[in-house]
């Protein structure tokens, strides 16, 4: 049993199942791709976490006191000290979402041919980097490719292999990136050894460590509960000193800061801050707002800290094991040991025939066209042109990902999302496969067309 919500619901927001005629007329018009779906046609909405969950009370009243003057605005310095206390950074720019982190700070330090190692690249980080011609490196852990495998910190990255890229292509690589928690491994958490031993090697090589702090709450609980040294440190203080390892931060805010929209660049060195002021002026806005309302920024600087709460962070995390757990009991075989974000259904063993492409997208429109529900391939649908630079690193792995808002759904929805699933299992063979027919250079995965095989 999962702990009650830490919350009372005040505004509900209604939402309908439409029959399955309409949904199948649906999804053929979209080409089978679920990002194309009339959001008002989805039941459940699992096709992401980002920027879909519920604000609290706290955070819209600070919408109502944002200050929009144009420079300097009093809501910035709030988001400044929020910064400051939980992560260390003073240098703070703001932009309006993770991915305009990402497109400024590349922009500004990756150049032609630049290698850029990381646990593992997610689709904007990668594709901002692709689009300079920047080779990203993916260094996972070995257990990540094993998705039954029972591994504390599936998500730290192989620093054997992070020296061997950097021993082998040193001048090329202009900083090191750090993903927490690795999405691509199920939202696998980073361990605090890792990040130290990351930042060591940094810097003997004279290299920036970047952190993506989506989910640096989510990382920072999973370190409470899992490592033994750290079972009675606060979030704050595990999230302080996890970021002093750090010498920059890239920050969506519609993670692990519970808003809508929002993110932010962070970093200690003062040259590296006015370099990236001048591509923030140019690509977001003036520094002190990057592209966001006044009110945006308040709302932000309140869920940064709402989303380090211990009885917050015990609820969301609970949400997902209830939800793994109801999965397990209906023989669905999932990634273990859970993320933090979401369920991922490892589709390789779902279906009889695991050597078929696409299993993941076409679970998932099994699984829109069967409840309504609406969830995301993690495989080959979005990593098909994913290159493997170091031999035997990068995830090959074929998931479903069932990514939960924050403070937006009950148990009961969870549970009818399993049922579902269960109703799929009896029927997995009768389930078609899809093949793509479409899929633009970056990001196609948004725009990708199938068929029916």
């Amino acid at each position: 049993m999962i702990l009650p919500e830490p919350y009372r619901i005040k505004v509900v927001e209604p939402i309908k199942l439409t029959s399955y005629p309409e949904r199948e007329r649906l999804i053929r018009l979209a080409g089978y791709n679920l990002f194309q779906i009339p959001a008002e046609a989805v039941f459940i909405d699992l096709l992401t976490d980002s920027g879909t969950g519920a604000m609290s009370s706290n955070q819209w009243a600070a919408i109502m006191q944002g200050d929009e003057s144009y420079a300097g605005a009093t809501s910035f310095y709030h988001l400044q000290s929020t910064v400051e206390d939980l992560f260390g950074f003073r240098n703070l720019l703001p932009t309006h979402q993770g991915r305009a982190a990402e497109h400024v700070f590349f922009s500004t330090f990756v150049h032609f041919g630049d290698m850029i190692p990381s646990n593992a690249h997610f689709d904007t980080t990668r594709a901002n980097l692709e689009w300079l011609d920047a080779c990203p490196i993916d260094l996972p852990a070995d257990c990540a490719n094993d998705p039954a495998r029972d591994c504390s910190f599936k998500g730290n990255m192989d620093t054997d292999k992070l020296i061997e890229i950097l021993e082998k292509y040193r001048e090329k690589v202009p900083f090191v990136m750090l993903t927490v928690t690795n999405n691509r491994a199920a939202g696998s958490p980073v361990s605090m050894g890792n990040v130290k031993k990351i930042s060591e090697i940094c810097h003997e090589y004279g290299k920036p460590l970047i952190i993506d702090a989506c989910r640096h709450a989510e990382n920072a609980y999973f370190i409470q509960q899992r490592d033994p040294e750290y079972r009675n440190c606060t979030i704050e203080w595990i999230t302080s000193k996890f970021f002093s390892f750090a010498d920059g931060m890239l920050m969506s805010a519609k993670k692990d800061g519970l808003c809508n929209i929002g993110g932010f660049i962070a970093v200690k060195n003062p040259t590296t801050f006015e370099r990236l002021k001048s591509a923030l002026i140019l690509m977001e806005g003036f520094n002190t707002y990057g592209g966001l309302a006044g009110r945006d920024l308040n709302a932000m600087a309140v869920g940064l800290r709402e989303a380090v709460q211990e009885d917050y962070l015990a609820h969301r995390i609970g949400q997902v094991q209830f939800l793994a757990d109801e999965l397990e009991k209906r023989e669905i075989p999932i990634y273990k040991p859970i993320g933090g974000h979401a369920v991922f259904v490892d589709t390789r063993r779902f279906f009889p025939n695991d050597g078929f492409e696409l299993s993941g997208q076409s679970l998932a429109v099994a699984l829109y066209l069967e409840g309504g529900i609406r969830s995301c391939d993690i495989g080959s649908g979005m990593f098909s042109n994913t290159e493997e630079t170091v031999p035997g690193a990068g995830l090959h792995l074929e998931l479903l990902r069932l990514a939960i808002p924050r403070r937006t759904y009950t148990e009961s929805h969870l549970r009818y999302v399993a049922d579902v699933f269960a109703q799929l299992n009896l029927n997995k063979t009768q389930i078609p496969f899809l093949r793509c027919t479409h899929m633009p250079e970056f990001l196609g995965h948004f725009q990708a067309k199938f068929e029916l095989v």
